[in-house]
């Protein structure tokens, strides 16, 4: 039976409230191009079988990237995820409490979101991270929040490599807060282009500046020294948020923290959780102790109980957070607990060594693909240093040449055109991703279809 608790007399009274003539007023803000005025050609009803077979004719027509070639990425990567990994997280021990306020019937809960905090501080260099965030983008508008009420300023760079998304979620988080942006236009990969991008966030702070946000590798794919913008940030009051798409990158590469950043945000997807056309994912929230009370979200931590015995509860999470909203730090006072399991066990079984081997095997094999497409006329790899994923300058449009690869099977990237529409600058430039599920053969059938484009 549907739920249906509101009548019609207490809905027009809501909306009259609020000053709406209806419910599509509601919706005033979503493009008239992008509302649906119609009804969805759906049976009233299905038996079971009928539905599950008409779902999987759905799923038929997708092009799956377990059936294709995939060089996708712009923060979303295929990467293999062991089968023990969704073996464990169905243990009891791990499900005996969907979320973990009482910590006396709750502590394999609690002692996996420790677990994952200690790893997550490990992996970004800093000093303390939370029990996660609802994703990379949603964390990077944390970190934004986070950043004004330590520096209580209004105002924040952002990168033009910072990755579209990200960009236009900490826009939309913060519009109504007060909060001054100051966008920088996106550097084009060339030879000195990052290096010139970093100076120029540094010269645009000033002492209203609460925090610079940049992306390391850029989405551009290129690997940043954030050493002398830190410095920058510091010298004027300022924090640096660094933001990953791509943690297994932190395998390989010096940490944020290492190079001096003050809050890093990042996608935790690649670890433990496949694809899954979009979500749900892991964001990853790390910092400074001292800035350990105005971080968002939870956070466990280690006791004893009267016993000496281990226990773990959450702390450090004020009343406000969960009753007098307008006094939150956040408004996310959870955690992505499922997604962020997957990830710690995912973390686990490779270890600190495995991680790296990882790593160094998915920079190999971009490295093996951009030597063989550096030898295609009319292809040039534009980005000079880079973890696992690299911007190709085509001879035609970017768009035109993936879509045609996409018939023929083939994931060949993401056409920056999508991430930055009406920019003619990215028209000929494509994103290409390589991880360890890309083996030789798919790249020789990419470098093969590319090299047939005219």
């Amino acid at each position: 039976m549907r739920y249906l608790p509101l009548t019609d007399g207490e809905r027009m009274s809501m909306l009259a409230d609020i000053g709406a003539a209806g419910i599509d007023d509601l919706f005033e803000d979503v493009p008239v191009a992008a509302r649906f005025d119609g009804r969805f050609e759906l049976t009233d009803h299905m038996g079971e079988m009928a539905v599950t077979e008409a779902f999987q004719g759905f799923a038929e027509r997708n092009l799956s990237p377990a059936r294709a070639p995939c060089f996708l990425g712009a923060g979303a990567y295929r990467h293999h995820v062991p089968a023990s990994v969704d073996h464990l997280i169905q243990r009891g021990e791990f499900m005996t409490a969907y979320t973990p306020y009482q910590p006396e019937i709750s502590q394999g809960t609690l002692q996996t979101l420790y677990e994952f905090q200690t790893q997550v501080a490990l992996l970004t260099g800093m000093d303390v991270a939370n029990a996660s965030m609802y994703d990379g983008a949603t964390a990077c508008a944390e970190a934004v929040l986070m950043a004004r009420r330590v520096t209580k300023r209004s105002g924040a760079i952002l990168s033009g490599n910072l990755h579209p998304h990200y960009r236009d979620v900490a826009l939309t988080t913060c519009r109504h807060l007060a909060t001054v942006f100051d966008r920088a236009d996106p550097a084009i990969p060339g030879p000195e282009a990052a290096d010139n991008e970093l100076a120029d966030l540094a010269a645009r702070i000033d002492d209203q500046t609460a925090c610079v946000v940049v992306q390391n590798p850029d989405i551009f794919g290129r690997i940043r020294d954030l050493t002398d913008l830190a410095a920058a940030c510091h010298a004027s009051g300022a924090l640096l948020v660094a933001v990953v798409t791509e943690v297994i990158s932190l395998g390989a590469l010096v940490s944020p923290g290492e190079m001096g950043a003050d809050i890093v945000v990042a996608e935790g997807q690649s670890l433990g959780n496949g694809l899954s056309f979009g979500g749900p994912y892991l964001g990853l929230l790390a910092t400074r102790s001292r800035f350990i009370r105005q971080m968002p979200g939870r956070l466990c931590g280690e006791s004893h109980d009267v016993d000496g015995r281990r226990s773990y509860t959450l702390t450090l999470s004020a009343r406000e957070q969960h009753i007098r909203r307008e006094k939150a730090t956040s408004n996310i006072c959870t955690n992505s607990g499922l997604t962020a399991l997957a990830f710690s066990i995912h973390l686990a079984l490779l270890g600190e060594k495995g991680l790296r081997e990882l790593a160094l095997i998915n920079h190999h094999r971009a490295l093996t693909l951009a030597a063989k497409l550096d030898e295609i006329p009319g292809v040039e790899i534009l980005t000079e240093r880079y973890f696992n994923e690299f911007t190709v300058r085509l001879s035609q449009s970017a768009e035109t040449v993936v879509d045609r690869l996409a018939e023929n099977n083939i994931l060949a990237g993401v056409p920056m055109s999508r991430l930055f529409p009406g920019n003619n600058d990215v028209e000929d430039l494509v994103l290409i991703a390589v991880t360890e599920t890309v083996s030789e053969r798919d790249i020789d059938r990419l470098a093969t279809a590319l090299g047939a484009q005219k």
